[in-house]
């Protein structure tokens, strides 16, 4: 790792390089390592380190972005040079006023050194624990560990000096048995110390068994239990969805005349929350602007989105600090997405169904209409029927076609167990209907 002193220093020293009115300078350095493993072998085992240096120039209202990964002087001032290039010829834009100016940051304890510690021998004996647990079932297990660290640095023209050390860990695993039956199971931390191999497989070796036998079942309307995997699936997919201000602006987004309406069951609440520890915490986003609590629909009404400054000032507001890289054209997104829980238990779920479906996650998730936020996928790893509040039988495969926000529309129940899953913490929840269309 750099560290802090030595990371701003190089940015610093790349603003120095930079002829225009205003200058950015963001260095994000990142090491990552994965264990693959298929057929319960490891079959791969990679490292990667990296790091990115992104310069934004701005000359009045002319912006230009370049990037390298160099950083002694030569490399420096080469994408210092072409970033003030590229924003000389490029079109004023009239909406842009100015790069952000400093604000106090709260720190974020976003940093494992357990995690960047992490060696192939430590991952290969966590896959070995996994595999041993899947063989008890006399059934195969296949996934991943991966673990990742690094450091962002933001530094401006305007005084911005902002560093953040950071670490994730992530496990998958799939147990599958030669009669095609097969279960999921899976991990995401900061700190791979709180990882338990052997509950992850456990997880996924027990969905496995469960599904043996399984049967086709008539597609159309069911209730629904939808495990937490299940739940992040429709969130991430929410997320891009419109949640986002730009996406907001250019009447893309669901949310477009719908703020302040109720658009979701009561019990449903929706915030992006960067310092909640449980999450992959950040202080700052990659304008180095502290990020804020922002409630997105709170008791099931539609409260609002998230900002980057360029954004904000369109609307005459402040950022709420969810400025992705700049490079990007998506503009400002929400990372660390909350469902608040409810009251229930999963098995409390389960029980007060007369008739439904219990699936653990969705596959292959695809938009079909983001003003509607209907979305098309598939069941996968786990899915089962429930009768008179009990699971009576696993169910093969199904593809579902339906809308987000009518799911939450429909919402009845969430569990108060939350768990991490595709970066958002989510319960558990029942919907008293979802579409499945084959």
């Amino acid at each position: 790792m750099f560290g802090q002193d030595e990371l701003l220093s190089i940015a610093e020293s790349a603003l120095k390089f930079v002829e225009a009115d205003q200058a950015e300078a963001i260095i994000s350095v990142e090491q990552s390592a994965l264990t693959r493993f298929a057929e319960s072998v490891i079959h791969q085992n990679v490292a990667e380190s990296n790091l990115h240096l992104t310069v934004r120039a701005v000359v009045g209202k002319q912006i230009g972005c370049a990037t390298g990964n160099r950083v002694d002087a030569a490399g420096l001032r080469d994408v210092a040079r072409r970033a003030g290039l590229l924003a000389r010829s490029s079109q004023p834009n009239p909406a842009f006023s100015s790069l952000p100016s400093p604000l106090p940051i709260t720190p974020a304890e976003a940093f494992s050194k357990a995690t960047a510690a992490s060696t192939p021998e430590e991952r290969a004996g966590a896959v070995e624990t996994m595999v041993a647990t899947a063989k008890k079932a006399r059934a195969i297990a296949s996934g991943s560990l991966s673990v990742a660290s690094g450091e962002l640095a933001v530094a401006s023209s305007l005084g911005i000096r902002a560093y953040q050390p950071w670490s994730h860990a992530e496990a998958v695993i799939i147990v599958a048995d030669e009669s095609d039956a097969s279960g999921y199971g899976e991990w995401q931390g900061k700190d791979i110390a709180d990882f338990s191999p052997r509950q992850a497989a456990e997880t996924a070796t027990q969905k496995c068994v469960a599904s043996r036998g399984e049967k086709p079942i008539e597609p159309g309307e069911y209730t629904v239990v939808l495990e937490a995997p299940a739940v992040a699936d429709l969130l991430s997919s929410l997320n891009w969805m419109g949640l986002g201000a730009m996406a907001y602006q250019e009447g893309r987004s669901f949310m477009c005349d719908q703020l302040g309406k109720k658009i979701a069951a009561e019990g449903i609440s929706l915030y992006d929350d960067g310092h909640d520890p449980r999450l992959f915490p950040m202080a700052f986003d990659y304008e180095g602007i502290p990020k804020q609590k922002v409630m997105l629909i709170e008791h099931g009404i539609a409260k609002g989105v998230v900002y980057d400054s360029y954004s904000a000032g369109k609307e005459g507001k402040q950022s709420t600090g969810h400025a992705l890289p700049p490079t990007g054209a998506y503009g400002p997104a929400p990372l660390n997405l909350c469902l608040a829980p409810g009251e229930a238990t999963l098995e409390e779920m389960i029980a007060s169904t007369e008739r439904g479906l219990l699936v653990t996650r969705f596959h292959y998730t695809n938009s079909v209409s983001p003003r509607e936020t209907i979305l098309t996928g598939m069941t996968r790893d786990g899915t089962f029927l429930i009768e008179r509040g009990k699971i009576s039988r696993p169910v093969q495969k199904l593809r579902f076609t339906e809308s987000i926000l009518k799911t939450f529309q429909r919402t009845t129940m969430l569990s108060r167990e939350v768990k991490l899953s595709m970066g958002c913490l989510v319960p558990a929840l029942k919907a008293s209907a979802f579409t499945f269309t084959s």
